[in-house]
């Protein structure tokens, strides 16, 4: 039986390219998935053997040369990149997007160019009302994009020209950002800190001397108890729900304490 699916090229790394291969295999045949600097020349055998065939990126971290580009020509590679772009152009944008205080996030298709992010967009969208929760926010805005390529890869919109005057930008999180500062940012500031470091490059604080990962957390409601909490610039306190010392298991706030009762 003769297959008939569009067969794609695909670049990415992470949790936004994960998501997103989950959606775009169910329709095309991923027949190539270029992860490091290393998978170029293959990925340029390959286009060069299967002239159809489409490459989409999410999230991969490495500059593709011009000769590969030129390859993909006139419709590009198509870049799912999670934000309103020109906003947030860089590698952090839905973190960028959260320690901004943003609630509504944003992805966008658009077509690799040499300058980072800034080639033609084909489609964007806004997504509203999504819980402040940095998996599902990486979840819904790498399906949303992956979807609209699936609905749209074959018939493609004439690309429009971003404008580099509205450009923002941001740059890769580092360790260096770990560790809160909870007497210097409000309660609002460091839960969303707690949020956008998750996975990496992991928020941190000392308790009973020990370096531990924050988790899970939460601003503390008035009358509330919290048995293992933060005092914020502001007064408002931030408790703290689940918690990771350096070299063991997550585990909850009573385990924790239960093991430092000296």
């Amino acid at each position: 039986m003769q297959n008939n699916r569009d067969k794609i090229i695909f670049f990415g790394n992470g949790p936004l390219a994960n998501y997103a291969l989950k959606v775009l295999e169910l329709k095309f045949d991923i027949i190539y998935h270029a992860r490091a600097k290393e998978d170029l020349e293959e990925v340029r055998q390959l286009k060069l053997a299967n002239p159809s065939v489409h490459g989409v990126l999410a999230s991969f971290g490495v500059l593709i040369p011009e000769t590969i580009l030129e390859l993909f020509e006139p419709e590009g590679i198509l870049n799912i990149h999670p934000s309103l772009l020109p906003l947030y152009r860089g590698a952090s944008p839905i973190e960028s997007a959260i320690l901004a205080g943003n609630d509504n996030f944003s992805v966008s298709i658009m077509k690799l160019a040499k300058k980072m992010d800034a080639g033609p967009i084909y489609w964007q969208t806004t997504l509203t009302n999504l819980p402040l929760n940095k998996d599902f926010i990486y979840k819904s805005l790498a399906e949303a994009g992956a979807t609209w390529l699936c609905q749209n890869l074959k018939n493609l919109p004439t690309p429009t020209e971003q404008n580099d005057n509205e450009a923002t930008f941001c740059g890769k999180l580092d360790k260096s950002m770990s560790f809160l500062s909870p007497e210097k940012d409000s309660a609002t500031k460091t839960l969303r800190k707690i949020i956008a470091f998750q996975v990496f490059p992991k928020p941190k604080y000392a308790f009973y001397g020990q370096n531990c990962i924050i988790l899970e957390a939460h601003i503390m409601k008035t009358g509330e108890n919290a048995p293992l909490k933060l005092k914020c610039s502001d007064g408002q306190i931030i408790a703290i729900d689940k918690i990771q010392p350096e070299g063991r298991k997550p585990m909850d706030v009573k385990s924790f304490l239960n093991g430092n009762k000296h």
